[in-house]
């Protein structure tokens, strides 16, 4: 089998070789259709995906049996003042990979978020594939807007939405946290806004199981149990046994001292009811798995 994986150098893109390559993770063994895959890793350097000649050329030309878009504009506040750098990247980019795909009979794994939603959902229901999105920020309008080219151009797709993406590669919120405690005695993080934790080696180990699968669709794929980046970041500071203390605030009080902040949904948890419905929902609870994260981390940030 032949995986093409774009946005190889982020988070997401790094476990996803590392998998491919150990044939396995923490949480089983890859499926045996993937064992020595052949894996074509690239960046923009390599594919630049908002480019729709160079992208159906350079699928043509490696003819790849699945396409991993990994590659994204995900500063959300950077997407609401470099707009039109986000549609390209968020929009565009998915719809070329969309037509390329098509065109070898390629099956699309197309990565997107929470944030296509627009956060008022509430009553403790964590919203499935079957609520309708209606995002309230650039970040999640682009990125719903690559979805439904996902969906227009390309006859096998899946659509994965994740949430709240850490691993010991890249940049993340777990990491941020673990600086912020080495030099600070105290820090502030919002507690009413509300999501699902997701360590990227639960996120490839599921991602790599679709490629395999011939159930496609729309996906949610979070680890399972709620929380608020408060308690997330609470969490956090025990795992990596600092003492600084989290102070939590609203989201109104953080818009206030940060006025540049893009609008961020208030209830973003996810159910993963799609996949529980079709190959398996194997997403540890996000406490079991961020503490997996502290037992297997190299103290990089």
């Amino acid at each position: 089998m032949k995986i093409l994986i774009t946005g190889c150098r982020g988070q997401l893109g790094t476990e996803l070789q590392h998998q491919l390559s150990a044939e396995g993770c923490a949480i089983g063994p890859l499926p045996e259709r993937l064992r020595k895959a052949t894996v074509i890793p690239v960046d923009v350097d390599e594919l630049d995906i908002t480019d729709r000649e160079a992208t159906i050329n350079y699928i043509r030309r490696h003819q790849p049996d699945t396409v991993i878009n990994c590659a994204a504009f995900t500063n959300v506040d950077g997407c609401e003042t470099a707009r039109d750098a986000a549609f390209k990247v968020n929009a565009i980019g998915p719809r070329n990979l969309a037509l390329a795909c098509e065109k070898v009979n390629a099956r699309l794994i197309h990565i997107s978020t929470d944030y296509v939603f627009p956060g008022t959902a509430n009553g403790g229901v964590a919203l499935d594939e079957c609520a309708v999105p209606a995002p309230i920020s650039a970040y999640g309008q682009t990125k719903l807007l690559g979805e439904q080219y996902v969906e227009r151009f390309c006859r096998r797709h899946f659509i994965v939405r994740t949430a709240w993406l850490y691993s010991s590669y890249g940049k993340n919120f777990v990491k941020t946290m673990i600086r912020l405690g080495r030099t600070h005695d105290k820090i502030t993080v919002v507690n009413d806004q509300l999501g699902n934790p997701t360590n990227a080696v639960d996120l490839a180990y599921h991602i790599l199981k679709l490629a395999v699968s011939h159930d496609y669709g729309i996906y949610h794929c979070t680890g399972n149990g709620i929380c608020s980046w408060y308690d997330f970041a609470c969490a956090i500071m025990q795992g990596a046994g600092l003492s600084c203390k989290v102070e939590p605030v609203t989201s109104a009080e953080y818009a206030a001292a940060n006025p540049a902040s893009a609008s961020r949904p208030a209830w973003s948890a996810l159910e993963n009811r799609m996949l529980r419905c079709t190959v398996g929902d194997e997403m540890r609870d996000w406490q079991d798995a961020l503490k997996d994260f502290f037992a297997n981390w190299n103290g990089e940030l």
